[in-house]
């Protein structure tokens, strides 16, 4: 067991180290699978590289999501002081264990319904060809901007029943909470933090009086053996998948149609063959993933990863973009092979905490992909690929901007 604990110096929460994770990822599994690297407030963190071991980490009950279960009783703890507000917004099932994640999640699904996600078929169609003719009509566009970014915010924004007047500043909100990297990104994310938390306890009052066909009343309405959301909770978790929910389909339809227009064979492939589609969802979604870590565990105990000492209250992160990677899982990682078999990729994760969204953005993403090659068939960069700017932060990776020519 080796008890290396230098830190990396690699900035991993830099838009440079976006342009291109993978290859420092190979070296880190051939050389060091578990990395100490410097987190968020200067605390030390352990990213693990290797696909067999992100995977089981994923599933390990010794690495906890509340840090407050990982610390030792006996021992003084120092947590940061938080606004309740902001306490508030952490009550959802990402950042919950057993019982309290089993309970959260099963009424989570009550309400997440396949019922619910087949209605939005039609509606993200139509949204597609719309946000096109609009892209034609200007004769030009930032796919990211314009096609990329509303149609998951404004499907996900539907599903809880977001009026069209507010999904621009609930935009501004999520993406200040999204994108803390440091202290002082905390404190300017506290007041869109306090706007969020009041206008959904305002959305859940509302809906309470007049309940609708849509997600946010299935939340209040979501039972599970006498038990139901609190309001906290139905707080927390609206803010969980509203933010989430379209932060990374963007990701994963902008990274996506990049790599397309980068592997033109396997683009003309996708025209030509549209029952690739399903498969081509899944690749895209190794091979340029939205998410390269798993948001932050802890460890409950001392233990022992891939050889590491990882001592215990210290975070662990799984390196998923590292995993999709990796030779050993997958055959000729580097190449973009839309008709791939057997891809057991880990973009939305494993385990407990598996992406409860993963099926609306599967559908929201394949169906962005048809409409736009169908439409747009000599859709084209234009600019130069290495001008394109990536954002920062650890856990995403995604394009800012992505100018295309049709």
């Amino acid at each position: 067991m080796t008890q290396n604990m230098t830190l990396e110096t690699v900035d991993v929460t830099s838009a440079a180290f976006k342009v291109n994770p993978f290859s420092t990822y190979k070296r880190w599994r051939d050389s060091k699978p578990v990395v100490p690297f410097k987190a968020m407030f200067g605390q030390r963190a352990w990213l693990i590289t290797r696909y067999d071991d992100v995977n089981e980490a994923l599933k390990d009950e010794r690495l906890v999501k509340n840090k407050r279960n990982s610390q030792d009783p006996n021992k003084p703890t120092r947590d940061i002081p938080l606004p309740g507000f902001v306490k508030i917004l952490q009550t959802n099932m990402l950042d919950t264990d057993v019982p309290d994640h089993t309970r959260l999640r099963a009424l989570v699904h009550q309400a997440f319904m396949p019922r619910l996600i087949a209605k939005m078929q039609t509606r993200v169609e139509a949204l597609a060809h719309n946000l096109i003719d609009q892209a034609q009509a200007k004769g030009e566009m930032d796919l990211m901007a314009d096609y990329a970014l509303p149609i998951p915010l404004i499907v996900i924004a539907d599903m809880f029943g977001v009026k069209d007047r507010d999904r621009n500043n609930f935009r501004k909100w999520s993406h200040a909470l999204l994108n803390i990297n440091s202290p002082m990104d905390g404190i300017r994310a506290l007041p869109s933090t306090y706007l969020l938390v009041n206008y959904l306890r305002r959305l859940f009052q509302d809906h309470r009086l007049n309940p609708q066909d849509d997600l946010s009343s299935a939340l209040l309405a979501a039972q599970n053996e006498g038990s139901s959301l609190s309001n906290d909770e139905l707080i927390g978790m609206a803010g969980l998948l509203l933010s989430a929910g379209h932060e990374t389909t963007t990701g994963l339809i902008g990274n996506g149609v990049l790599a397309l227009l980068e592997h033109p064979e396997q683009l003309m492939r996708l025209k030509t063959e549209p029952s690739l589609m399903k498969s081509a969802v899944e690749e895209l979604t190794r091979f340029t993933p939205p998410v390269l870590v798993a948001t932050q565990r802890y460890a409950c105990e001392d233990l022992e990863i891939a050889g590491q000492f990882v001592p215990r209250g210290e975070m662990v992160y799984a390196g998923l973009g590292s995993a999709n990677h990796d030779e050993h899982q997958f055959e000729q990682p580097e190449t973009l092979m839309l008709d791939r078999a057997n891809n057991k990729h880990l973009g939305f994760g494993t385990g407990m905490h598996y992406c409860v969204g993963a099926p609306l953005a599967r559908l929201e993403a394949g169906i962005a992909f048809r409409v736009l090659f169908e439409r747009l068939p000599n859709l084209r960069l234009a600019v130069k690929p290495e001008t394109l700017r990536w954002n920062t932060g650890l856990v995403t990776r995604n394009i800012r901007s992505l100018p295309v020519k049709f």
